[in-house]
């Protein structure tokens, strides 16, 4: 597994507490974000190293968390059905600004007249959500986690052009569940995230 990892305890300390951040783990030109899909899709997607095999749709929306333990949380740890399979995705680190750029909120919390609001929602290909972050047993947490919804010209470099590496983590996934199930959140490790850097527009975007 390509993914520095280090204990949630240690972690948890270190991250913020509250508020709406990108916790991800990046370097200089690459960032990680997550999928879960069932095996069909998974299993195609990392042999192949892109997606649109094993029933995959480009015409549907398709979802990426930076946050590992958000990712945790949608997918049961792996364990509900259609997300057995937990995909770490490597992404070019200049296609992830721009899909920040282009981020546009799903709900209309602006209250903004209906016909404005499905104007601009129907040109949008980039959904954010802002959700409350959760800990490894579910609770929820104050910090808010981010994923964000991709279709059309921000899904297609999932063809191949915006990913630099495909990797099935749910023998990892699986092995912490076990850890987590024993009690033991002393011992449980999770790949190692930070609050991911964004510029003065991208924090427009995002609504930060």
């Amino acid at each position: 597994m390509n993914l520095e990892t280090e204990k949630y305890i240690k972690q948890k300390t270190i991250w913020p507490q509250e508020g709406q951040c990108v916790l991800a783990q990046y370097d200089e030109k690459t960032i990680i974000v997550y999928q879960a899909y069932r095996p069909s899709i998974g299993n195609a997607a990392v042999k192949n190293q892109s997606f649109g095999e094993g029933g995959f749709s480009f015409s549907r929306m398709s979802w990426i968390k930076t946050n590992f333990l958000w990712m945790m949380y949608r997918s049961g740890w792996g364990t509900k059905d259609g997300q057995e399979v937990i995909l770490a995705i490597r992404l070019k680190r200049d296609f992830f600004d721009e899909i920040l750029l282009n981020a546009f909120p799903s709900s209309n919390k602006n209250r903004l007249a209906k016909d404005e609001w499905d104007k601009i929602i129907s040109g949008s290909d980039v959904r954010l959500q802002w959700d409350p972050d959760h800990a490894p047993n579910g609770d929820k947490e104050e910090r808010r986690a981010v994923q964000l919804g991709l279709r059309n010209g921000f899904l297609k470099p999932f063809e191949g052009d915006g990913i630099l590496e495909i990797t099935d983590i749910s023998e990892f996934v699986n092995g912490q569940r076990k850890i987590l199930e024993e009690g033991l959140l002393e011992e449980l490790i999770t790949p190692k995230e930070r609050v991911y850097p964004v510029s003065t527009e991208q924090m427009k975007a995002l609504r930060m």
